[in-house]
């Protein structure tokens, strides 16, 4: 059997959401299949780390499809000849495209729709774009994945047709993201705070993940309890991120945030595993894999009500409406007051992160693949 993949978001040094998706779930499905051949369909040249075993033909086609114009141009022509040239039996896209001119059977993930929520998040010819073409995108896979049940129920309030072919897999959680030793956590801080205990929210800084109203929350936190407590935001400058970084010029307590940039797993891993607690109040998220990383690290979490995070979380967070301030606030002032309390919360998010595991979500994925081709 020939899988081909649609694997434009294995990105060396921007390695996020939907390439964490892919490796993880890849790495593990090529090794499992060896007597399968896996087609990995690249826009740009790749990183050889990507090609997870002796199965796997990598094979770049160009050019690199980073705006709307190019993402038509490389589902609707590239991807098709590729197909019949390489004689796939099933195309595995895990970004919500899919291609509108091929026969091949094909399945389609759909980690949510941020693009309906959110249409500030993104540009207005990308805006146009999801919206023209989600729903013949829907109609066209043979089988779609979604990565929670909050996700399937949205997809299916905006897109019914979806109902027959829809299958929920949650995401897993990587084994780098572990609790650490104090010897360890102490090294982290000394290098990203002096030493001092920190709140993380990482993901990359734009609209949607509610980074000025986090400012506000924790401006409200350090005049109430005078502390050293410092925010270290961890992840890249992406869409409309200006307003931000402008904001941070003039904000009281610069000195005590931190901002990373893009950060290597590893790092990523370490730096979460020592904070004191993840505080993640996106305004929508289909999963929420901050949450769960932090959950597995021995971290507490603070996170959004109303979305995904309350499924994945469960009674191991505690919960704000990302869009109040005071609340947000509220809940740094108890978990930085009461051990007791933060003690629960990393115990409980321990037991929950064991429901996430990359190993069951490739099985099932793979399952969904050979249905796809049925």
């Amino acid at each position: 059997m020939r899988i081909a993949v649609n694997t434009r978001f294995l990105l060396k040094e921007y390695l996020e959401g939907y390439g964490y998706f892919l490796q993880e779930i890849l790495s593990r499905l090529v090794h499992a299949h060896p007597e399968h051949e896996f087609i990995f369909f690249f826009d740009r040249p790749y990183d050889p780390k990507f090609i997870f075993g002796k199965n796997v033909t990598p094979v770049v086609l160009g050019p690199a499809a980073r705006h709307p114009l190019l993402w038509k141009y490389w589902y609707d022509f590239k991807i098709p000849a590729a197909l019949r040239k390489y004689k796939a039996d099933v195309f595995f896209s895990p970004d919500g495209f899919c291609s509108l001119r091929t026969q091949v059977p094909q399945c389609l993930v759909i980690h949510d729709l941020a693009f309906l929520h959110f249409p500030k998040g993104i540009s207005g010819t990308q805006l146009r774009f999801y919206k023209r073409n989600t729903p013949d995108y829907i109609a066209k896979a043979k089988k779609l994945i979604t990565v929670s049940d909050f996700s399937k129920a949205d997809i299916l309030e905006h897109y019914p047709a979806a109902a027959s072919k829809l299958h929920v897999i949650h995401n897993g959680i990587r084994s780098s993201f572990r609790p650490r030793s104090f010897e360890e956590r102490e090294t982290v801080k000394q290098q990203y705070t002096g030493g001092k205990e920190y709140f993380l929210c990482t993901g990359s800084l734009h609209p949607r993940k509610n980074g000025m109203n986090l400012l506000k929350a924790f401006s409200l936190f350090k005049k109430r309890q005078q502390s050293s407590m410092k925010l270290v935001l961890a992840g890249r400058l992406a869409w409309k991120y200006e307003s931000f970084t402008e904001s941070l010029k003039s904000y009281k307590y610069r000195e005590d945030v931190i901002l990373t940039g893009y950060l290597p797993e590893e790092e990523l891993a370490a730096l979460t595993a020592a904070a004191y607690a993840m505080v993640y109040p996106s305004l929508y998220e289909g999963f929420g894999l901050p949450v769960a990383e932090a959950m597995q690290s021995g971290v507490a979490v603070i996170t959004s009500s109303g979305s995904a995070m309350q499924e994945i979380a469960g009674a191991a967070a505690l919960y704000a409406d990302p869009t109040d301030i005071n609340a947000l606030a509220d809940h740094l002032k108890r978990i930085y007051k009461d051990e007791t309390l933060r003690s629960e919360l990393i115990r409980k998010g321990l037991e929950q992160s064991h429901s996430f595991n990359w190993d069951t979500a490739a099985a099932q994925c793979w399952k969904v693949i050979e249905e796809t081709i049925a």
